[in-house]
C-alpha cells in the first residue's frame, strides 16, 4: 500500500453530496481513506466567474501505482457527472492527486506533486490539518 493525498472539489449541484459520492466511489475503486480534512468553502481559482467550491483533502492507502490511481480518479469524476469544460471552469467533481508517497512523477497527464499545490491555500491548509508540513 502507498500513502497518497487527494484533493476533492465541487462547485455545481449538491456540492456536499458530490464530495460524499466521490469518497464512496474512491473506496469502491480500491482506495482506503485513512484521514480526511474538514470540508471548506473557497473562492474559485483560475476562472473567477463561477460558483464557490467546497474542497477537501484526503489521505488514502492505495494498493497500486500512481497511474492506476489517476485512472481511478478520472473514473470517479466521470461517474460523478463531470464533463469536459474549459480549464479551471465549473465542475460537479474534481479529484486531483496531490502527493503519491514521496515520489516525484513527471509524465504526460500526471505530475506529482501536483504542480499548483503551493498556490492553493485550501490544499496547503488541508495537508497541514492532516499532519503534513509540505
Amino acid at each position: 500500500m502507498t500513502i497518497a493525498y487527494l484533493g476533492l472539489g465541487s462547485n455545481l449541484g449538491r456540492r456536499d453530496r458530490n464530495l460524499g459520492a466521490a469518497r464512496r466511489r474512491l473506496r469502491q475503486n480500491g482506495a482506503r481513506i485513512v484521514r480526511q480534512s474538514r470540508v471548506i468553502e473557497t473562492a474559485p481559482w483560475g476562472v473567477l466567474e463561477q460558483p464557490r467550491f467546497l474542497n477537501q483533502v484526503l489521505e488514502v492507502d492505495w494498493p497500486g501505482t500512481a497511474r492506476q490511481l489517476l485512472r481511478a480518479a478520472k473514473a470517479v469524476e466521470r461517474e460523478g457527472g463531470r464533463t469536459t469544460t474549459r480549464r479551471w471552469g465549473p465542475r460537479v467533481i474534481d479529484v486531483d492527486i496531490l502527493l503519491f508517497d514521496a515520489q516525484t512523477i513527471s509524465t504526460v497527464g500526471l505530475q506529482v506533486p501536483h504542480p499548483r499545490i503551493r498556490e492553493r491555500d485550501f490544499v496547503m491548509n488541508g495537508l497541514r490539518e492532516l499532519g503534513l508540513d509540505f
